[in-house]
């Protein structure tokens, strides 16, 4: 067991690490040279690595706005976390070896599933299978199994999930990257989906619909044109506003000796630089990734394709990630409000889950839908991955879980699979 834990948590969880030993696999299967696997695993490695730099500049960027915002709009109400329930499940329930096989489970299901079935998606987002082998481990435990048998369930479900969402979204990734070499792994994919469902019902179609990445600009605002400029010409307004209504008193809290205002300028521009990194790293990754699993289509899994995080999808379609974000956070203001006139909890708006997820649901909305689709998608997008943790929010109080949900639809969805079907059937028994 002790060996199991030390995979499970030091490879497994290192997204960077499985990926990189994943493309020295492949390379060696394709009979390169030494030189060429250490070049590609080493490549491979550092533009993962690279992006997950990039997002940690946006997640303390964001995690400082979240604050501000909280502060500046009054708001009190639950924030979805994930980290949360987990380090409960672990720490108070004894389920942390459960959950460590869980994880395995689903990628032995998962690799079992793609080489078995038409669907040949290897999911290689491990930090989402982490939060779904703990939503299926703890809603398993709940519903009364145990042991080899809330594992296998566990397993297969959330390996089930992590080649269904990925089929299911490829038709979308190609037709937004032009090709079928890479898919999207991200437990955010139904949110995507009913972004893109009702792009298509509310968007421009045929020769009416327009890009957001069409967009004509007059020429005093050409400069506009640059991705990165376009970014820190939204996100500055929307920093500085925000940390206006919260104030200098707890402003000033946040950014110490600096003026407040000042320093809520640089986290916005921090957030510009987190989207330049992540980029970089993007491309850097995919120019090895791709290749490299050549090795495993031919020889493992045929065929495979893999499954990434939704951040190597944002150069495909830059504009759509930010009003995305944007339209999605409107989303989830609405419906802050307005579900607790119908007697559920109020959910605050998970900036980063508006911004990843967001921006990947902009992409979906803007490629089915255009300019229109896009925005009224991402105001449904974000009152939709809102409604979920809120229904949630009552079946966790009853399991011990006080005033906590979890975010990412898809494990929600499954988290929902648990509580309304799986359950009720082992009671009847």
């Amino acid at each position: 067991m002790g060996v199991v834990n030390f995979i499970i948590e030091n490879i497994l969880t290192q997204a960077s690490i499985t990926i990189s030993l994943i493309a020295m696999l492949g390379l060696i299967l394709q009979k390169k040279s030494i030189g060429q696997v250490l070049s590609g695993s080493l490549k491979t490695l550092l533009g993962f690595q690279v992006l997950s730099a990039g997002s940690s500049i946006i997640v303390g960027s964001l995690t400082y706005f979240g604050e501000i915002f909280t502060e500046g709009f009054h708001m009190q109400g639950i924030i979805p976390s994930i980290e949360a329930i987990n380090g409960q499940a672990m720490n108070e329930l004894g389920l942390g070896r459960d959950i460590a096989l869980t994880f395995l489970a689903i990628f032995v299901f998962n690799i079992l599933i793609a080489r078995f079935t038409k669907w040949k998606y290897i999911f290689l987002t491990g930090q989402a299978i982490l939060w779904m082998a703990t939503m299926t481990t703890v809603f398993g435990y709940f519903a009364g199994l145990r042991g080899i048998v809330l594992i296998i369930v566990g397993g297969f479900i959330g390996g089930v999930f992590a080649v269904a969402m990925p089929a299911i979204a490829q038709p979308f990734i190609r037709k937004i990257t032009g090709s079928n070499d890479i898919a999207l792994g991200h437990f955010c994919t139904i949110g995507y989906l009913f972004e893109a469902g009702v792009a298509w019902i509310f968007g421009e179609r045929g020769e009416n619909k327009k890009s957001v990445e069409d967009i004509k600009l007059p020429k005093s605002f050409e400069f506009l044109q640059d991705t990165y400029l376009s970014v820190m010409v939204v996100m500055v307004p929307l920093y500085i506003v925000t940390v206006l209504f919260a104030g200098e008193t707890f402003a000033s809290t946040l950014s110490g000796n600096q003026n407040y205002i000042m320093f809520a300028f640089l986290q916005a521009i921090q957030f510009v630089v987190g989207v330049y990194v992540l980029l970089a790293g993007v491309r850097l990754l995919l120019g090895e990734i791709v290749p490299a699993f050549r090795g495993i289509a031919m020889k493992l899994v045929p065929n495979a394709i893999p499954a990434l995080d939704c951040p190597v999808f944002f150069p495909y379609s830059p504009n759509a990630v930010i009003l995305g974000f944007i339209t999605t956070t409107i989303g989830a203001v609405l419906a802050m409000f307005i579900l607790p006139t119908f007697g559920l909890a109020m959910i605050l708006p998970g900036m980063l889950t508006n911004f990843f997820a967001g921006g990947t649901a902009g992409i979906f909305g803007n490629a089915v839908g255009g300019r229109r689709g896009a925005i009224i998608g991402g105001i449904a997008h974000g009152f939709f991955i809102t409604l979920l943790p809120a229904l949630l929010v009552t079946i966790f109080n009853s399991m011990g879980f006080v005033n906590a949900t979890a975010t990412d639809v898809d494990t929600v969805t499954a988290a929902l699979l648990y509580a309304w079907i799986i359950s009720p059937i082992m009671k009847a028994f």
